[in-house]
């Protein structure tokens, strides 16, 4: 895999390392048989930024589809979803990965400078995961947390690992007389987005804040992407934060009480969530974005669920933008791209039913 980085246009400042793997497919074929038959005549580079979230799962990505069209060179810098969103607004990039939906008054505004006026987006549920909640306790690999305690302890409210709150429900866990360290998001992200539209959800009566990318308090420690909250609890003592859970390697992690039952992530349990989640009213057809259901009770369902979206023109300004981005969203969507992410970052394949509405919303990109 070879990295390098790219100066964005349009004044948006794109930070980070580009993802850039050369290998590859074949023109039209993003299923299962990528890499035989007719050889692609797919040529020209193609220019994504957004969610660190789905950094890993973009690398497999890449790979794979630049296999599969030796000259296409797929360029995503893991910049952040907000940073991601601004980048395509803008013009600078022809997709973005971010961690939540456009919303409703942002869509209206229409001001997206690489699609046609008037004629929309497309949102795709193509990476779905589940947020850990991670901790680094010596001799600890997992506790037992309700929504309310999770709450109260990014609000700054539980300040000793040894909290009764903490202890009553961790039965035989040896926990120190240590403080805590809650670390987040320094940069507009989707997985905050995520992990607050929970806590509000689910605890509302702790987290009185609506959900928002950018951390709405002051308590805690700061630190950038996904890969800057990983350092920071790993070098830490005593800390906790959260990061999409295929980045969440050795690290402590929680099981979340739902119901009766404490729920740890898995990717299963995050898809049960979509499964049983519906469509957000009011939108285009390609336009797939998800209500999620956070304070679910029911059993199996990991409610702290991200749904990184990959998001497109349904028509382009320029044409040869529009077949590269449909080709490389194709294959994302695809059996053979679904499985490869959740072989490579431990997310959950889109159900078939989403797979049809997705195919279709490519289709008709144009």
């Amino acid at each position: 895999m070879n990295f390098k980085r790219y100066g964005s246009v349009a004044a948006i400042a794109v930070a980070g390392s580009l993802l850039l793997a050369s290998c590859a497919s074949n023109e039209g074929n993003t299923g299962s048989n990528a890499g035989e038959g007719t050889p692609s005549t797919l040529s020209g580079t193609l220019v994504g930024a957004g969610a660190s979230s789905q950094q890993s799962a973009q690398e497999a990505w890449v790979a794979a589809f630049q296999t599969a069209n030796p000259d296409v060179t797929v360029e995503y810098d893991p910049a952040g979803s907000g940073a991601g969103r601004d980048t395509f607004i803008a013009g600078a990039s022809s997709f973005a990965g971010s961690d939540r939906a456009f919303k409703d008054e942002e869509i209206a505004e229409d001001n997206f400078a690489s699609c046609v006026p008037g004629t929309g987006i497309v949102e795709l549920p193509a990476y779905i995961s589940p947020i850990a909640i991670i901790f680094n306790l010596d001799g600890i690999a997992t506790l037992n947390l309700d929504a309310d305690t999770v709450a109260n302890i990014f609000a700054g409210n539980i300040t000793k690992w040894n909290d009764p709150a903490i202890v009553s429900q961790n039965e035989g866990v040896e926990l120190p007389d240590l403080a805590i360290t809650a670390v987040h998001r320094a940069d507009d992200s989707g997985t905050t987005e995520n992990l607050t539209d929970y806590l509000a959800a689910a605890a509302p009566s702790v987290w009185t804040w609506e959900a928002d990318g950018v951390w709405p308090i002051e308590h805690g420690e700061a630190a950038p992407q996904t890969s800057g909250v990983i350092d920071a609890v790993t070098n830490g003592t005593g800390t906790i934060g959260y990061a999409d859970a295929s980045r969440a390697g050795d690290l402590g992690t929680v099981a979340v009480k739902v119901g009766d039952e404490y729920v740890p992530y898995s990717a299963e349990a995050a898809a049960a969530t979509v499964d049983a989640s519906p469509l957000v009213e009011g939108r285009g057809e390609g336009d797939l974005a998800i209500e999620l259901d956070r304070a679910s009770t029911e059993s199996g369902v990991y409610p702290i669920v991200l749904i990184s979206y990959l998001i497109a023109c349904n028509e382009y300004e320029d044409a040869a933008q529009a077949e590269l981005t449909k080709a490389y969203l194709e294959y994302i969507i695809s059996d053979e791209g679904q499985q490869l992410a959740a072989e490579k970052a431990g997310s959950a394949p889109i159900s078939k039913t989403l797979f049809e509405k997705a195919s279709a919303a490519v289709a008709a990109i144009k």
